[in-house]
């Protein structure tokens, strides 16, 4: 049997909006999972991606018994998490980038030996734990200086540390590296795949940064309108939808943009260029050598396309 288990999974929620130069509100239903279904066996670490509001934090909070779904089934290790709720958060850690669960005005160490006696962690196996957590997102600098006063790296290293103190067999991660520095990624990517390998922690990842799923996730799961668009290998979902590139350029002085090849398209913005192009068709430096026959080029980057625009793809061709 999987380790988690999802079938047909439903979930809707009534919103009340407000009428244009009236006090009434109108009633709308927004259906946030349908009919979604997916298995992860133990020791997975699978990305979970979609635009927001595609229905990701939904399937978080249903899998860590937060809410309960309108249909469909769930189970975690045979657990349902919304009906033994108290058993089921003994053995799982989640990590909002945007959250925290340790405490604002106190240091990370005071939060931890109170996540000690909330999880009953027996002391020697809390302290061996801690020291290994420790060590390697390298916490010994600031466990004993108040929260508030960390940075956003050193925050979300704390926050890690403090959802595997108790060792969970399962860690949900929403948005785990969003503001941090390509420094402290990095450490945090390097550190997730050693705990995925080294203890077999069963990881589902959700993220808009596709460096962290190419780096962390060979499997990934992509969520639209509240539909599971895609199950399988990373390496499929890119070589079907990921074709696009995009150069962002500017010119040192006025500039005509030359004629682009067929399959690029170009638009302009307070003076900037952004070239969208699939280097199967044109090679980047030979597109490069083409702009700047039509003037010196004063800034120049490159970025690859983002989980919105593939989703966007996917939803053409699914004519959703």
């Amino acid at each position: 049997m999987p380790y988690i288990q999802v079938t047909s999974l439903q979930k809707s929620f009534t919103l009340r909006k407000k009428r244009p130069h009236s006090f009434r509100r109108d009633k709308e239903t927004v259906h946030a999972l349908s009919d979604v279904s997916f298995s992860i066996d133990k020791g997975e670490l699978v990305g979970y991606i979609g635009p927001n509001g595609a229905g990701k934090s939904t399937t978080v909070k249903i899998l860590s018994g937060i809410l309960t779904p309108d249909g469909g089934s769930a189970t975690v290790n045979g657990r349902i998490p919304w009906l033994e709720r108290k058993e089921h958060v003994r053995h799982i850690g989640v990590v909002f980038g945007q959250r925290t669960q340790l405490w604002w005005d106190v240091a990370p160490m005071d939060s931890y030996k109170l996540l000690r006696d909330i999880y009953r962690v027996p002391e020697e196996q809390w302290k061996k734990r801690l020291g290994e957590l420790s060590e390697a997102l390298a916490l010994e600098d600031f466990i004993r200086t108040p929260l508030r006063q960390l940075s956003l790296g050193q925050r979300m290293r704390a926050e890690l540390c403090g959802s595997l103190l108790h060792s969970p067999e399962l860690l949900f991660l929403d948005e785990p590296t969003i503001g941090l520095d390509a420094v402290s990624k990095l450490k945090l990517r390097e550190f997730l795949k050693e705990e995925n390998a080294r203890n077999k922690t069963t990881i589902l990842l959700t993220t808009h940064d596709m460096d962290d799923i190419q780096e962390l996730c060979s499997r990934v799961c992509v969520l639209g309108h509240g539909k599971l668009l895609f199950d399988g290998h990373l390496r499929d979902l890119l070589s079907r939808y990921d074709t696009l590139q995009f150069l962002n350029i500017r010119y040192a002085s006025p500039a005509l943009l030359p004629a682009l090849p067929e399959g690029c398209a170009a638009t302009h913005r307070d003076g900037a260029w952004q070239i969208a192009y699939d280097p199967q068709k044109i090679q980047t430096p030979t597109l490069i050598q083409l702009l700047q026959s039509a003037g010196t080029l004063s800034e120049l980057s490159a970025e690859k396309q983002s989980i919105d625009h593939m989703i966007a793809r996917m939803y053409e061709e699914m004519h959703l």
